[in-house]
C-alpha cells in the first residue's frame, strides 16, 4: 500500500474536571487545589513529571477561581494582576534574573492584594536553582502538593484521553495491552499515542496489538 501523507496537526486536549482522572496517585494534590480557600499564606506550588496534569489542573482551578494563568517566562511583560493567579513552570526561569524578579515582586503583589497563587513546576522548589534569594526562600516556604507517577488505573485513563483527544477509538484490548508494556510515566504514553496516531495515518493500518507491537519492537517500516 503506497504511503499516505500526513499532516502534523494540532491536538487540543480536554481540559475540564471531567475530563481529569482521579486515582492514588493523583488524590492527594486534587484535594489540595480543591481546598484552596484554607492554604496557608494562600499559595501552593503543584509539582510533578512532565505530562503529570500539572497544566490540566492548573486550567480546572483557574475556571472554578477565575483566575489568570500566565508563563513564568512572560511575567515581565505581564501587567498587574487584580485576580487570583496561576504562573506556568516556575522552576524554567532558574537562573534568568529578570524573570526571576518579575516572578518575585509578582509573588508578593498578588498575596498582598489577597488573591490566591498556584505555581506550578517540575521538581521539588529546593532543587530549582533561583538566583534571587528572596524568592528562592518564598517557594521553598511554600506547601506543596506532588502528582505522582501514574499507577495502572491512571495510565489506563490517560492512554484513553490521549487516544480521544486525536479522535481514535483504540479496541478495548489495546489499553490493558499497552499498560503493561511501556514505561510508567506519562511522557511514555505520550509518545505511544503520537506515533500509533502517525502509523495509523502514514501507513493505512487499524489501530490495534499488532501495529503497537510493531512500534514497540522498533519496526523499520514503522515511523
Amino acid at each position: 500500500m503506497p504511503e499516505q501523507l500526513v499532516f502534523n496537526l494540532t491536538t487540543r486536549p480536554a481540559r475540564d474536571r471531567d475530563a481529569f482522572f482521579i486515582s492514588p496517585a493523583n488524590a492527594l494534590a486534587v484535594t489540595a487545589l480543591d481546598g484552596w480557600r484554607d492554604w496557608p499564606l494562600g499559595k501552593l506550588i503543584l509539582i510533578g513529571p512532565p505530562g503529570s496534569g500539572k497544566t490540566h489542573l492548573a486550567h480546572v482551578w483557574a475556571a472554578e477561581t477565575g483566575a489568570q494563568i500566565l508563563q513564568a517566562g512572560t511575567l515581565g511583560d505581564a501587567p498587574p494582576m487584580g485576580t487570583a493567579l496561576v504562573v506556568e513552570d516556575m522552576h524554567l526561569i532558574a537562573s534568568d534574573r529578570a524573570a526571576e524578579e518579575a516572578a518575585f515582586h509578582l509573588h508578593n503583589l498578588t498575596l498582598a492584594h489577597g488573591h490566591p497563587l498556584l505555581i506550578t513546576g517540575d521538581g521539588d522548589p529546593s532543587t530549582w536553582p533561583m538566583g534571587l534569594p528572596d524568592l528562592a526562600s518564598r517557594l521553598v516556604g511554600t506547601p506543596t502538593a506532588k502528582l505522582e507517577p501514574p499507577d495502572d488505573a491512571l495510565l489506563s485513563a490517560l492512554l484513553l484521553k490521549l487516544f480521544s483527544d486525536r479522535q481514535l477509538a483504540p479496541p478495548p484490548a489495546l489499553i490493558p495491552w499497552l499498560v503493561t508494556r511501556i514505561e510508567r510515566s506519562f511522557e511514555a504514553a505520550r509518545d505511544i499515542v503520537a506515533r500509533l496516531d502517525a502509523a495509523t495515518l502514514s501507513t493505512g493500518r487499524p489501530l490495534g496489538m499488532r501495529l503497537a507491537a510493531d512500534l514497540l519492537s522498533n519496526s523499520p517500516e514503522l515511523p
